[in-house]
């Protein structure tokens, strides 16, 4: 018998059914719902305008020819994985945040800081089209 383990889950990968990302974003817990939308809007404007919004590993994400970052609503805060490289490359910049190797995690009792989101996505952008981003 397998043993069963606990996964922490965005609330896109909770049901099958969610195909959409405004399937995912119907489904965001209601605590985290604003600051998802903040999140959601500093990203949107960041990309280029060619990106397209579409879920991938059941959240949403930008993408061009691949995926620039994704983006997520959780129970306690929401979540901008814009890759391990970039978290690194502002480190300084993000010292205020709780991060882990791909993830910055944004509380959900403050503002989400628009100008920091633009800045690393341009930095995301900007490493794709220079070829060193996976």
């Amino acid at each position: 018998m397998k043993a069963k383990t606990a996964r922490r889950k965005s609330i896109g990968r909770s049901k099958k059914a969610e195909q959409t990302v405004e399937g995912y974003v119907a489904r965001a817990p209601e605590s985290s719902r604003k600051t998802f939308n903040q999140l959601r809007a500093a990203v949107r404007t960041a990309v280029p305008s060619d990106a397209v919004e579409i879920l991938s590993y059941g959240i949403p994400a930008f993408k061009t020819d691949r995926v620039i970052v994704w983006f997520a609503a959780f129970a306690d805060h929401c979540s901008l994985f814009p890759t391990s490289s970039i978290i690194a490359a502002f480190k300084t910049d993000l010292q205020k945040f709780s991060t882990s190797k791909g993830t910055i995690h944004f509380p959900l009792d403050k503002a989400v800081p628009a100008a920091l989101v633009k800045k690393l996505v341009k930095a995301r952008v900007a490493q794709i089209a220079g070829g060193k981003g996976r």
